[in-house]
């Protein structure tokens, strides 16, 4: 599987986000359309497989969480930056989504929850924060973002 098959998924992926209300609509929707049993699911989880494997993913690597920035603003995926984390059983730094947050829990080992939620969709509205954790197992998590804001707070 190839970065080009990655950023074409992105890019079907977010002409549908498009200018949605980040809200339970959107996490719906995006669970309906592109849901844990659907193909384009289970590509996007292979690709972040193959993109970690072959070093074009997740370059980069600190506190436990492997991470890097996928795709810049103004690119495949229009208005938002996406970024792909790979976390097992640790907890991220804390941060702000200023324009909102759009991600894929994509489950690698164990049953693993990403601040509670398992497989799928999930949506943070503008100004919503959080410790991203995952307990309970190994995941990659894929996340839009509006604008490519994001702001670390530094709080422990």
């Amino acid at each position: 599987m190839s970065q080009h098959q990655f950023e074409m998924l992105i890019g079907r992926l977010a002409d549908f986000i498009a200018d949605a209300a980040l809200d339970e609509h959107l996490e719906a929707g995006l669970n309906q359309n592109f849901g844990p049993d659907s193909q384009e699911f289970s590509d996007l989880a292979a690709l972040c497989a193959s993109g970690e494997e072959q070093g074009w993913l997740m370059a980069r690597e600190a506190g436990g969480i492997k991470f890097g920035r996928a795709v810049k603003p103004g690119q495949v995926a229009g208005r938002f930056s996406v970024d792909v984390v790979r976390m097992k059983d640790v907890k991220g730094p804390h941060h702000i989504h200023t324009t909102g947050e759009i991600g894929a829990i994509m489950p690698i080992t164990g049953a693993p929850r990403f601040d509670g939620k398992s497989k799928g969709w999930y949506v943070y509205p503008p100004q919503s924060s959080h410790h991203p954790t995952v307990t309970d197992g190994d995941a990659y998590i894929l996340y839009f973002l509006p604008d490519g804001a994001i702001e670390f707070t530094g709080q422990p």
